[in-house]
């Protein structure tokens, strides 16, 4: 296994070490309407498509109008291919389905090296917590979760 840290820069910086989980974070662009629940229900599929084949999702959610997901890519499959193949497929069916104009994603993503278990557990403790920080009334929110054996 290769542990050294790559890095390149998009708009935003972006590390790069084998073996490592991320926590990932995409939104709309501005001006997009926010997601209905159909469409919610269809991003959280796709990011499930490749589970246990190309990654390992450990947390996620949809919220109306970004996602989060700590994930952890194998090794031969960049995380910036899985982000990219997880935007343009969504964005394909949106706009199938809904006819919503394109381009629908904000071109650049976050992400960040998990570092620690501390770390991990703010992150998915964040994921699993943010449609109640944004909507406190929320009891019962289908779109969050975590990945499988978890």
């Amino acid at each position: 296994m290769n542990s050294e840290l790559y890095k390149y820069r998009g708009v935003l910086p972006h590390w790069r070490l084998q073996g490592s989980v991320y926590f990932v974070t995409w939104s709309l662009l501005q001006g997009q309407a926010d997601f209905a629940p159909d469409e919610r229900t269809m991003i959280q599929s796709a990011l499930f498509f490749f589970d246990g084949q190309r990654y390992k999702v450990n947390a996620f959610v949809v919220m109306n109008d970004h996602i989060h997901v700590l994930v952890l890519p194998f090794d031969e499959h960049p995380l910036e291919k899985i982000v990219q193949s997880w935007k343009t497929f969504t964005s394909g069916e949106m706009r199938k389905r809904s006819g919503r104009p394109l381009p629908i994603w904000k071109h650049e993503y976050m992400d960040r090296i998990v570092r620690d278990e501390a770390e991990y557990l703010k992150f998915a403790n964040y994921i699993l917590t943010n449609p109640v920080r944004r909507w406190p009334e929320v009891t019962d929110y289908t779109w969050v979760g975590l990945g499988a054996d978890d």
